[in-house]
C-alpha cells in the first residue's frame, strides 16, 4: 500500500471517529435537546476519538519512515553472499545502494552482476513486507484505539480537558523539538569548527588578516597550509551590510511612515502592494540586475570622475541589496505603526502637536521596539544573502573599506567551500563550518544588542 493510499485511509478513519464520537454523546442524552447535560460540547467528543485514532497512526507511521530503510539495509547486508560483503565499508556501502536502485527500478551505472539481481530482488521482497506491515500496525492502531477512545464516552466524560490536554502535549512536543533543532545545529557546527582548530589555531583564524584556504598538493608548493584569517571575510560583510542598511532603513522606514499616516486609503491600496512585490522577486535576478546594469553604472561615473572602481565592488552589491531589503523593513514598520493606539496620536493633537511632531515624539518612539525588530530582520537577511554578492561583488577576500573594490563575505565562502566532492577531513572544508560559527556567534551579539535597546526603550512607553 502506498503511502498516499494509507494516509487517505487514515483520514477516512479520523472523520469517521470523528462522527461516531459526536453522535455517540448525543445518542447518550437523547439528542440535541439534553446537550446541557453533556459536560462538554459534542465537538470534544468528536475530536477526542479523532485524535486517539490519528495521533498513534502519525507515530507509527514517522518511526516506521525513520527506521525502516537502515533495517532494511542491515538485513539485506547479512543475507548476502560472502564474495559481495568482503570489501571495504566504503564499497559496501556502495553496493548497497546500487543493489536498492536495481530493486526501485532505477538506472544505475555499472554491470549488474546475476548476484546483485538476486540480492535486489530479495531488498525488493523486503520493502513490500515491511510496507505491508507498515499499513496493518497503522491501521490497526488507529482503529483499536479510536474504538477505546469512543468505548469510553459518556456524559461525564472530560472531553473538553482531555483534548485540550493533548493539543498542549503536541504543542509543547513542538517547542521542544524547534529546540532541540536549534541545540542540535549549534553542536554539529561547534564539533567540526573544533575539529578545524586542531589543525589551524584559533586566533590565527579568528584575527589573520588573508585568506587563501587553497592547500596545496605537494608540501614545497606555496602556500602549502593555507592562510584562514577570517577578518577579510568578516570586514567585507560588514561592508556590504552596511552599504545595504544605508540605503534600506531610510526609505524603508520612511516609506512606512508615509503609507500608515499620509496616504490616503486608495494610495496606500495599491502603493503598498507594488512595494512588496520587490520582497517576492528572486535573488538570483537581483544579482543579475547588479552585474549586469547597477555595477557597469558605478564603473563608468567612476571613471569619469576619475576614480578606480572594480568591475565587481561592494558598493553595487550593497545598493542592489538595500533594494531587496527595503520591503521587509517597509512592511514591518507599517504594521508596528499602524498598532500604536490611537489615544496617543488623539492626545498629542489634543496638546496642540502638529502631524510632523506627533510622529516624531510619540508614534516613533512608542513603536521603536517594532521597528528594531524589523531592522534587525532586516540585517540579518543582508548578513545571509549570497547570490548577489556573488555575481556583483565576487570572490575576492580583500581587507578594505573602499566599497568600490572587490570583497567577499562569509556566505559565499562558506558555498564555495563546500561546493563539489570534499573531503571533510581538510582544514579547506571544515574552515566552512568555523565561520558558520563565527556568523552564528555574531547574530546573537546582534540579537542581544537589539533586545537590550527594545527593552530599554519599552520600559518607557508600556
Amino acid at each position: 500500500m502506498s503511502l498516499s493510499v494509507l494516509i487517505a485511509f487514515v483520514l477516512m478513519i479520523m472523520a469517521l471517529g470523528y462522527h461516531l464520537g459526536r453522535k455517540r454523546a448525543l445518542v447518550a442524552v437523547d439528542g440535541v435537546k439534553g446537550v446541557r447535560f453533556l459536560h462538554s460540547l459534542p465537538n470534544y467528543y468528536g475530536l477526542y476519538v479523532l485524535m486517539w485514532a490519528a495521533l498513534p497512526a502519525v507515530i507509527v507511521m514517522l518511526i516506521w519512515g525513520l527506521v525502516q530503510e537502515s533495517v532494511l539495509t542491515s538485513i539485506l547486508l547479512s543475507h548476502m553472499p560472502a564474495e559481495l560483503t568482503a570489501v571495504s565499508a566504503d564499497r559496501l556501502s556502495l553496493l548497497a545502494t546500487t543493489i536498492k536502485n536495481v530493486a526501485l527500478g532505477k538506472i544505475t551505472a555499472g554491470e549488474i552482476t546475476p548476484a546483485m539481481q538476486a540480492a535486489a530482488d530479495e531488498y525488493s521482497r523486503y520493502l513490500q513486507t515491511a510496507e505491508l506491515a507498515k499499513s496493518g500496525l497503522t491501521l490497526t492502531l488507529a482503529t483499536l484505539l479510536g474504538w477505546i477512545a469512543w468505548r469510553k464516552i459518556n456524559p461525564k466524560m472530560r472531553a473538553r480537558n482531555r483534548v485540550e490536554g493533548i493539543v498542549k502535549a503536541l504543542l509543547i512536543l513542538s517547542s521542544g523539538i524547534a529546540i532541540l533543532t536549534t541545540v542540535g545545529i549549534v553542536f554539529s557546527v561547534l564539533f567540526e569548527s573544533i575539529r578545524f582548530f586542531e589543525k589551524v589555531p584559533f586566533f590565527d583564524f579568528v584575527f589573520g588578516l588573508e585568506w587563501s584556504p587553497q592547500t596545496a598538493i605537494r608540501a614545497d608548493q606555496v602556500g602549502s597550509e593555507g592562510l584562514f584569517g577570517s577578518v577579510p571575510l568578516f570586514a567585507g560583510t560588514m561592508l556590504i551590510s552596511l552599504i545595504a542598511m544605508t540605503v534600506a532603513v531610510p526609505i524603508g522606514l520612511m516609506s512606512a511612515i508615509y503609507l500608515a499616516e499620509y496616504a490616503g486609503p486608495k494610495v496606500r491600496a495599491y502603493a503598498k502592494p507594488i512595494l512588496e512585490i520587490l520582497a517576492g522577486i528572486p535573488t538570483v535576478v537581483y544579482g543579475f540586475f547588479a552585474a549586469l546594469t547597477v555595477a557597469p553604472a558605478i564603473r563608468d561615473f567612476g571613471v569619469d570622475l576619475g576614480l578606480s572602481v572594480s568591475s565587481e565592488s561592494a558598493l553595487a552589491a550593497g545598493l542592489v541589496m538595500g533594494v531587496m531589503i527595503i520591503p521587509f523593513i517597509s512592511s514591518l514598520s507599517d504594521d508596528v505603526i499602524n498598532a500604536v493606539p490611537q489615544s496617543l496620536r488623539d492626545a498629542a493633537y489634543g496638546l496642540g502637536s502638529t502631524r510632523s511632531e506627533t510622529i516624531k515624539q510619540v508614534i516613533i518612539p512608542a513603536a521603536l521596539p517594532g521597528i528594531m525588530g524589523g531592522v534587525l530582520l532586516a540585517v540579518s537577511r543582508a548578513i545571509g544573502e549570497t547570490m548577489i554578492v556573488v555575481m556583483a561583488a565576487g570572490l575576492s577576500a580583500n581587507l578594505t573599506a573602499n566599497p568600490l573594490e572587490a570583497v567577499t563575505t562569509v556566505t559565499v565562502q562558506i558555498v564555495t567551500l563546500l561546493t563539489g566532492d570534499q573531503e571533510f577531513d581538510s582544514a579547506k572544508t571544515l574552515a566552512a563550518f568555523a565561520l558558520g560559527l563565527m556568523l552564528f556567534v555574531t547574530t546573537l551579539a546582534l540579537n542581544i544588542v537589539a533586545l537590550r535597546i527594545v527593552r530599554k526603550y519599552r520600559e518607557q512607553y508600556d
